[in-house]
């Protein structure tokens, strides 16, 4: 059975960097995060409604990564942010969530969910919003939360890029 490992934390962490460092490393798949295309191609002011679409979005970009061969022999596969960022992000913004995204973390599992800390230098570019690390803190702190209060084992993933790699490589080796 493939392995399932989450990357997820706020912004401007590098969490898409992790996960192509590890897909690299590992020589497997990984799940890009269907958030950046969707913003990047109908902009970046978006709705409560929008935050459902990226979320179905999410779930078919992965589903497919799974389902279509590409990991055929693989053991593993890293997917970049899951239903608990769509639901920080929900409830960050909107202070709700759709139910859709609630039963789809209640249905969907995984076996390791590494946890991007802030301790990364914000790099801004044209999706980012929260640049002050009170708010990045503050998101940090909504994840962890959540990975706390459920049965998946989970990692916190700090330090510059390469002791990032070298954490992360360790978390996942104990798979």
């Amino acid at each position: 059975m493939v392995k399932k490992i989450v990357i997820i934390g706020p912004e401007s962490t590098g969490k898409s960097t992790l996960c192509k460092e590890l897909a690299g490393h590992y020589q497997t798949a990984w799940v890009e995060e269907y958030a950046r295309e969707y913003l990047l191609k109908n902009g970046n002011i978006y709705t409560f409604e929008n935050l459902l679409d990226i979320a179905k979005g999410q779930v078919e970009r992965e589903q497919l990564a799974v389902g279509n061969g590409l990991l055929a022999n693989k053991s593993m596969i890293f997917i970049d942010t899951d239903m608990y960022v769509m639901k920080v992000w929900c409830e960050y913004v909107f202070e709700k969530c759709h139910h859709w995204i609630l039963n789809r973390i209640a249905e969907r599992k995984y076996d390791l969910y590494l946890l991007c800390n802030v301790d990364l230098p914000w790099v801004k570019d044209e999706l980012r919003e929260y640049p002050d690390l009170k708010s990045r803190q503050k998101l940090y702190h909504h994840y962890k939360d959540m990975l706390i209060n459920q049965q998946v084992p989970w990692v916190d993933i700090s330090g510059n890029y390469e002791e990032r790699l070298e954490k992360a490589i360790r978390a996942v080796d104990t798979l």
